[in-house]
């Protein structure tokens, strides 16, 4: 003989939401607790958490009066619940509608001269086959890029600012051992060697 299968949370809710609307009263959580199971067949334990789901869906109302924690929920509030739930559905289904008819709009606006014809097709197929022909001059002019005018009067002036950049360091490094010699005696050689700098060591022409 199989177990009898236990009520889902929606059921409860549902239950619930039936006990308080046909006792019209006020309760507090602990005669829900004692109560419920009873009357409707949800255990005491799941009371607080169905209860908990209802009032965050204002479906169950409750206020605080001094240290007690009152619940209660009318039918007359459960049916402007539904009502506005539905003028909001209603509401949001006129605004997809707006923009359905829009889209169909803006579609059909679009489609002009784009009916599928032996020309189209023509003019489409021509299409594709000049971007395949412009990507493939696009690639050779990258392999003669080097000769471009522009590129090499950049070559050229890069090669300028290296070949100044290059004596300068030079300078830099004659000042540097005429600085040493001065004032530690050293010989050239001898920095040269201490340093690795070659004996043909010279500015650039």
């Amino acid at each position: 003989m199989s177990k009898k299968r236990g009520l889902s949370h929606e059921e409860k809710r549902t239950r619930m939401l039936e006990y308080f609307f046909e006792k019209k009263d006020f309760y507090q959580l602990k005669e829900l607790e004692k109560s419920l199971p009873k009357e409707k067949g949800i255990t005491p334990m799941s009371v607080k958490d169905v209860l908990t789901s209802l009032v965050d869906d204002c479906m169950v109302d409750t206020e605080k009066i001094g240290t007690s924690v009152y619940f209660w929920a009318f039918p007359s509030k459960a049916s402007q619940n539904r009502k506005r739930k539905i003028n909001e559905l209603e509401g949001q289904l006129e605004d997809v509608r707006q923009k359905r008819q829009l889209t169909e709009q803006q579609i059909n606006k679009s489609s002009i001269g784009r009916e599928v014809s032996d020309d189209r097709d023509a003019c489409l197929a021509q299409l594709a086959s000049m971007q395949q022909e412009r990507q493939a001059l696009l690639t050779d002019i990258q392999k003669y890029r080097e000769c471009d005018p522009e590129v090499m009067q950049t070559m050229k002036d890069e090669t300028v600012t290296a070949h100044e950049a290059v004596n300068r360091w030079t300078d830099n490094i004659f000042s540097t051992k005429s600085w040493a010699k001065n004032k530690f005696g050293f010989a050239s050689d001898v920095l040269d060697k201490q340093f690795g700098i070659p004996e043909d060591f010279d500015y650039l022409d």
